[in-house]
């Protein structure tokens, strides 16, 4: 089973069925981590809580300011693409989804969230955290989702470098706070603490958002490429609750790569069935106007 679930998707159906039996465990696992948080936050003294609340009152302050400057950003920007003709489309849908359990399987870096199917999770969605792109979601289930980190070695992403475009391939390294790039020119105009941000090439993941920064670059004259490896910007081993894109292209690219979905079969179906109805009609109508014409051409050869 193991080997046919490897090399096939035979058993997809099978593996679907059975996340449903193990979503209560799931969640029941999860019940001491959110014990001790509230416990934790519980016990806190006043003291600390009213030095957290003056330290988030004044994060809050220069979040408002950084929102304030992004405001204007974002209707320059939109105002821009008004000009050119371009989508209006300023940002994408997400959603809020909580990490409920991962794999202890020191090789595979996949976490579980508590979306599935219901809240429209798809597979090659996008995932996040505050700081950066986390990973994709590689398994939907009715009530929950496992999901790659970037950091898995089976994992790569388009990225290129914010500093100059610079284009790469991201691969895990098996480490949860190192990503490799491969078939770097060594001749590229790559530096330490370049940032990376995923380019879109593909349509899996969306434009723009931050994948890493550069922390090693090594260049040897007898090699092509150059050594070349990355810091994720996600808290991959911290981070509780991430964010599901909902993105156009990724949404486009789903059906090219997964078939399409039973709403969409169900609608081809009913396109063509209206077809064929319009071609009968169309059909009848043809035989009934000559059937019509038929007795007029022998009445016009008996007047003859």
């Amino acid at each position: 089973m193991i080997f046919v679930d490897h090399r096939s998707d035979v058993l997809v159906p099978v593996r679907f069925t059975l996340s449903i039996a193990t979503a209560p465990v799931q969640y029941v696992a999860d019940i001491p981590a959110e014990l001790a948080s509230w416990s934790q936050s519980s016990v806190r003294s006043r003291g600390e809580l009213e030095e957290e609340n003056a330290r988030l009152q004044s994060e809050v302050l220069v979040l408002k300011r950084r929102v304030q400057k992004l405001a204007s950003t974002v209707a320059e920007n939109t105002r821009l693409k008004e000009l050119m003709n371009a989508s209006d489309l300023v940002d994408d849908q997400v959603l809020i989804a909580e990490i409920i359990g991962v794999d202890p399987d020191p090789y595979r870096h996949e976490a579980i969230v508590n979306k599935g199917a219901g809240d429209s999770v798809f597979v090659g969605q996008a995932v996040l955290d505050a700081e950066g792109l986390m990973g994709q979601v590689i398994e939907v289930g009715p009530f929950s989702s496992r999901v790659l980190l970037i950091s898995d070695i089976s994992h790569g992403i388009p990225v290129h470098v914010n500093r100059n475009g610079v284009r790469a391939i991201a691969v895990g390294s098996g480490k949860l706070d190192q990503l490799n790039l491969i078939h770097v020119p060594d001749t590229a105009d790559i530096v330490r603490g370049d940032l990376l941000v995923s380019s879109g090439l593909g349509g899996r993941f969306p434009k723009g958002y931050p994948v890493g920064v550069v922390t090693k670059v090594e260049h040897d004259p007898g090699q092509p490429f150059a050594v070349v490896e990355a810091k994720p910007m996600a808290n991959l081993d911290r981070s509780r609750h991430v964010l599901l894109v909902f993105s156009e292209e990724s949404r486009k690219l789903v059906p090219l790569l997964f078939g399409p979905s039973d709403q969409e079969k169900a609608d081809q179906e009913n396109t063509d069935q209206d077809k064929e109805a319009t071609e009968d009609d169309s059909g009848n109508t043809a035989e009934a106007g000559e059937a019509g014409l038929a007795p007029s051409q022998e009445e016009a050869t008996d007047g003859e």
